[in-house]
Parts: structure tokens; C-alpha cells; sequence
């Protein structure tokens, strides 16, 4: 993590509901902010400063925004709200550019992190590097664009001594994370 970056970075994480606490701890942003910061780094965002919010909710707030701006009305691991879509737009006069929000669901994430074999903090803060690069452009509809976004997250957990969510696990492997199958692609 830069100094430099983490000057630029405007964050705001919401604890909307309070059982999350039991997975981040009492400082959700002190856990999280080098996990974006890191996931700015590697997704080469611009040199401006930028601004994201993060809020971890429950399965139904997620349910019903992923209803309301996706068409499926059903709960996901976290959405993802870019305010740029891939385009250049500036910061207001002053300020930074805001790259949008990013929303977590708490039964959802713990339910995955349990199929998974991951711990439940692994898997958010996996989650939370997906969502930044989200917001920076990346996307995984084509299984090109899919692989650049995979091996990017993998780079920027293995930073903090965390197992590649998409890696194979072998015999000899052990305690490794489980791949998450295209299917669980947000």
C-alpha cells in the first residue's frame, strides 16, 4: 500500500447491520481501506483523488437493490454501483471522483464462506477487492475479461498473504481457498 494512494482515497464504510461486527471487528474501515487501496493500485486507477462508499447490509436490503437496479430479486454476495461505467468523468471542482458503492450481504457472504471452506473475513474482503475493480471498469462477462479480473483480485489478495479464491484445489494443497465456479460470478 502507498502513502500517496491512501491520501487520495475518500472512504466511507457503513455498518448497516451489526452482526457484521462479529466477522470485521469494531473498525470495519481500518480493516478494509488497504484492501481498496490495494485494488485501486492494481486496477491502475486515475491519479485524482476518488471517493467509495461501502456499506455491509443483510440478504434482504441487498435482495431488494438487486431487484430494483439488476431485475433479480434475489440476494448476491455484493453489487456494485460504478458512477462512471468505463468513462472519464471529472471530479467536481475541488473533489474527488466518485467511482460509485459497493454493497455486501451478510448471510449471503457467510453461506458462500462456509460451501467455500474460506473464513468469512477472507471471503468479504475478497468480495470488497471485486467490487473495486468493478468500479474501475473490470468485468467478467467474456471468459478473457473474466481471467484478467480473476488473476488481478489473486494478485492483490496474495499481497496479504491470502489464497487465490479461483485456485484449484489439489490433493497436496490442503487448506486452500475453493474455486468459486463461473456460476458465482458477480
Amino acid at each position: 500500500m502507498t502513502a500517496a494512494f491512501a491520501d487520495r482515497l475518500d472512504l466511507a464504510v457503513t455498518v448497516e447491520d451489526d452482526r457484521w461486527r462479529e466477522m470485521l471487528g469494531e473498525d470495519a474501515e481500518g480493516l478494509v481501506t488497504p484492501f481498496v487501496i490495494a485494488a485501486l493500485e492494481a486496477g491502475d486507477a486515475a491519479e485524482e483523488e476518488v471517493e467509495i462508499g461501502i456499506a455491509f447490509a443483510d440478504d434482504e436490503r441487498v435482495r431488494v437493490l438487486n431487484r430494483d437496479y439488476r431485475g433479480k430479486d434475489k440476494p448476491t454476495n455484493v453489487l456494485s454501483f460504478a458512477l462512471t461505467e468505463g468513462e472519464e468523468t471529472p471530479a467536481p471542482m475541488g473533489g474527488p471522483v466518485m467511482l460509485g458503492d459497493l454493497v455486501l450481504a451478510r448471510e449471503t457472504v457467510l453461506r458462500e464462506a462456509a460451501e467455500q471452506g474460506k473464513a468469512p473475513r477472507d471471503h468479504a474482503v475478497h468480495l470488497i477487492v471485486h467490487g473495486v475493480l468493478h468500479l474501475l471498469g473490470y468485468d467478467h462477462l467474456t471468459d478473457a475479461d473474466a481471467l484478467l479480473m480473476e488473476r488481478t483480485e489473486a494478485a492483490v489478495l496474495a499481497r496479504f498473504g491470502l489464497a487465490d479464491p479461483y485456485a484449484e484445489v489439489g490433493p497436496t494443497e490442503g487448506a486452500r481457498a475453493a474455486p468459486t465456479a463461473p456460476s458465482q460470478r458477480r
